[in-house]
This record gives structure tokens, C-alpha cells and sequence, in this order.
């Protein structure tokens, strides 16, 4: 799995990308468990992320979800779900973009005061709640919620990032 990293504020630390690169590895690999073997690519599955302010995510929200308000993440899968991008991947013909994640920083540090999780978790949360999104899942219903928040809190654990500071 290979990330492609842009913080345009220069705030996210080295250990912050390390544990992001450890939670995509993680959550691709156990997501595919069974079904694909993730060491065989000969090309890399891709995933853009880009750390951007308050008046970008605005400016991406209003144009992409018609929504005049900062969110804290936006997620831009380019397949359809779980069974589309697993056909593509099986192909493995060139490297495959499974999207792109944008995470507001500002909205993320407010976000870790409010529920007190100190800002690496959140930014890692954020950013394994994008991936679990390109990877298909959604949180419209509340058993979808369920299956989804799971999956997050399992890739958090695994690369040893939990509730709390």
C-alpha cells in the first residue's frame, strides 16, 4: 500500500504519517484478507491524502457535497464498493488509485479538545474512517454505523492508537 502524502500546513508529524502508512496496511490488509494477496501487486494500491484548513475543506465540501460548512475529513473513493475495487485490484494491470482523503487539521484539533482524544488519535481516526469509506463502507444506517465504527476501532488498535491522549 503506498500513500501519497500532502500537508499544505506542515503540521502533521513524522510519527503521525508512520502510524497512517501502519493503519492503511493494516486496514487493506485485513479488509482483503482471504481474497487477494497483498503482497503479490506488482503495483502498489495508491491512496492520496492531503491536510488542508478550515477555508479549503469549505471550499471542497461546497463543491463536492453542496454543503456550505468546514467538516473534519472528505473522503473520494474512484470505485464503487468493496467488490468493484477488489476486481480491479485482482488485475493488478497498472497502479491503482483507490482515492483520495482530505482531512481538515483546524477542524481536527477542535474536534480532539471536544472529546478529549488528543490530536494524533483523531487525525489517525479521521483518516482510518476515509479509508474504511474508499474501501465501501458507510454509516447511512445504524447497523451499517456499527459494522463500520468496528472495523475503525480494530486498525486503531492493531497499530496500538486508542481512545485517549
Amino acid at each position: 500500500m503506498q500513500i501519497v502524502f500532502n500537508d499544505e500546513l506542515d503540521r502533521l508529524t513524522p510519527e503521525m504519517w508512520e502510524l497512517m502508512q501502519q493503519a492503511a496496511e493494516e486496514a487493506f490488509r485485513t479488509e482483503f484478507a482471504g481474497e487477494i494477496d497483498a503482497e503479490s501487486f506488482e503495483n502498489e494500491p495508491e491512496i492520496g491524502v492531503t491536510v488542508v484548513d478550515d477555508n479549503t475543506i469549505l471550499e471542497l465540501n461546497r463543491e463536492y457535497r453542496e454543503k456550505d460548512s468546514v467538516t473534519d475529513v472528505l473522503s473520494f473513493p474512484q470505485f464503487e464498493g468493496h467488490d468493484d475495487l477488489l476486481e480491479d485490484l485482482e488485475n493488478d494491470e497498472a497502479s491503482t488509485l483507490i482515492g483520495d482523503v482530505v482531512i481538515c487539521y483546524e477542524q481536527a484539533e477542535r474536534q480532539a479538545d471536544e472529546y478529549d482524544t488528543g490530536i494524533t488519535r483523531e487525525i489517525l481516526y479521521l483518516f482510518v474512517h476515509s479509508v474504511m469509506h474508499l474501501f465501501g463502507y458507510d454509516h447511512m444506517e445504524e447497523d451499517e454505523k456499527a459494522v463500520m465504527r468496528k472495523r475503525e476501532e480494530e486498525v486503531l488498535a492493531t497499530i496500538g492508537v486508542v481512545r485517549g491522549k
